[in-house]
């Protein structure tokens, strides 16, 4: 039986129609809660005038049946059933709108707040006029009436301090445990090679190795590509890699992770930098350009960090830093050393190949 058929069930059957009979209000209960199981049914009320009797089934000798409650008689008074209504609360979203809270404020404190807010982003807003106004040529300068001069070194010193500051915010906000999107072999895009320079020849290939310095051993040690595939896990990932220049493109890479390094050869107690060198690389008319990037140990244990030494399911090619490269997804590309050949563990920070051309040293994303 239907949830229909059991309402029918319920109404007055073989009601005449004299038009002196009582009439019958029904009130129908509120809708059930999303955990009940059977609808509410429509409930006989008295009026003022009588009840009307509900038709009984008998049994064969003609007898009421017992096993249905006998219906109230016409001078019976059956008492109203009262209906509370059920107010059901629906979970509120941690993340949905939520009613704006009612802040009671004096008018005096409130033109006080107001006026100070005011001044505060005056003297903010005029500030950073007079930082920009100072980096402009001195020619600019002068058609504007400055006479003041700000040589290069001093504009330097103004940029750095700018990229400090954003340097810290960036290390402040740092979180390990913060994770760059991963994609599927379907979504991979083709990457250019992108030296910053000539790409080497490949002859360096068969007497590369691997320098860790810095350790805490106090000992200097070269590992070849063989050793280090031998044995460390490989690890895979399909990442982003974004170039300062503006582009970026999805690869499929495979390698060592730079934690498992650092786990099986401890640096000093006192490092918290790693610099990574690859000391074939070329400038753009092929000569030897050695190139080198910072990475602070944080970044490096970081679990998406790899030295990898494959690239789309091969070996990795000179185009690509063949046999390993240093690939942190967290960070621009110009971190990202191909081919490398040495690690220097340090307290200091040390020198980056970008630093003295203005770019940062954090170069997070």
């Amino acid at each position: 039986m239907n949830n229909e058929e059991k309402g029918n069930s319920l109404e007055p059957k073989d009601i005449s129609s004299t038009g002196t009979e009582p009439k019958l209000e029904t009130t129908k209960l509120p809708e059930a809660c999303p955990e009940d199981t059977n609808p509410a049914a429509p409930i006989a009320t008295e009026t003022p005038q009588a009840v009307e009797a509900i038709e009984q089934p008998v049994d064969a000798d003609g007898s009421p049946s017992s096993s249905v409650e006998s219906a109230p008689q016409a001078d019976e008074k059956v008492p109203p059933i009262a209906v509370e209504p059920v107010s059901v609360k629906k979970p509120q979203s941690f993340f949905g709108e939520q009613p704006l809270p009612i802040i009671d404020m004096a008018p005096r404190v409130l033109r006080y707040r107001t006026r100070r807010d005011l001044l505060l982003f005056g003297a903010g807003a005029v500030a950073a006029v007079a930082g920009a106004g100072l980096l402009l040529p001195q020619t600019t300068l002068s058609r504007m009436g400055v006479r003041r001069d700000m040589n290069s070194r001093g504009k330097e010193w103004l940029l750095n301090k700018a990229l400090r500051i954003d340097d810290d915010v960036a290390e402040a906000l740092y979180s390990r445990n913060r994770m760059v999107p991963t994609y599927t072999k379907s979504q991979i895009t083709p990457i250019k090679n992108n030296y910053n320079g000539a790409t080497p020849d490949p002859g360096y290939i068969s007497g590369w190795t691997l320098t860790l310095d810095g350790l805490a051993s106090g000992l200097s040690v070269s590992l070849d590509i063989r050793k280090l595939m031998n044995r460390f896990p490989v690890h895979e990932q399909i990442t982003r890699l974004v170039c300062v220049e503006g582009w970026s493109a999805i690869a499929w890479w495979a390698g060592l992770r730079f934690d498992d390094l650092l786990r099986a050869y401890s640096p000093k107690l006192q490092a918290k930098w790693a610099r990574v060198d690859s000391s074939v690389n070329l400038d753009a008319s092929g000569n030897p350009d050695p190139y080198f990037a910072s990475i602070d140990l944080a970044t490096a244990r970081h679990p998406q960090t790899l030295l990898a030494t494959h690239f789309n399911g091969l070996p990795l090619t000179v185009e690509h830093g063949a046999p390993l490269r240093l690939l942190v997804p967290i960070k621009l590309g110009l971190k990202n050393v191909k081919a490398i050949t040495r690690i220097t563990y340090s307290a200091e920070e040390p020198r980056d190949y970008w630093a003295p051309y203005g770019y940062s040293s954090n170069d997070g994303i």
